[in-house]
């Protein structure tokens, strides 16, 4: 490479921009990038690379939300790694991951009360077990007795939340 400082310094800049644009991109695969792709498009309605909190205060009121200019404002800062005030794709990817991971916990949260049907924080062999009949599963109490086992880390014999998440999203 030559030591021309002006192509040592554009070569630089051209790296940075490399890496610029896969930062962020991790963990995401290509269904979800191209997910992602299309939403970036239709929030970045002058199409020059960024959301601005206007932006984004548009594509969130045609979805029904109603954000003050300030929750704009704090969602763009709470995402923009860089501090250029706008929402660049590697930004919105991480936001959109943030987002997903935030339903899921919300669907486990869910599951969580359907399972403990008494409601007092943990799931015992005998909900665990109804529940699985009703979806049409049909496990032995010795079976029923290895799943919780397994996946009862206190060891108190029965599900709690904690322990439930961990089961939940075991891969």
């Amino acid at each position: 490479m030559s030591s021309d400082p002006r192509r040592v310094s554009l070569f630089n800049r051209w790296q940075q921009k490399q890496s610029d644009v896969t930062t962020g991109l991790e963990g995401i695969n290509e269904e979800e990038l191209v997910e992602f792709k299309e939403a970036f498009r239709l929030f970045d309605k002058d199409g020059n690379g960024s959301i601005s909190s206007k932006e984004l205060g548009v594509a969130m009121r045609s979805l029904g939300q109603n954000p003050t200019e300030q929750e704009l404002l704090d969602m763009v800062n709470e995402v923009d790694i860089d501090g250029s005030g706008t929402i660049d794709f590697p930004e919105f990817c991480q936001m959109m991951k943030r987002m997903n991971k935030e339903n899921d916990s919300e669907m486990i949260r869910e599951a969580f009360r359907v399972f403990d049907r008494d409601g007092n924080g943990y799931i015992t062999a005998e909900e665990f077990r109804y529940f699985m009949t009703h979806m049409g599963e049909q496990f032995s109490d010795q079976e029923v007795d290895e799943i919780i086992a397994e996946v009862d880390i206190d060891g108190d014999g029965q599900i709690d939340y904690e322990e439930f998440v961990k089961m939940m999203t075991m891969p």
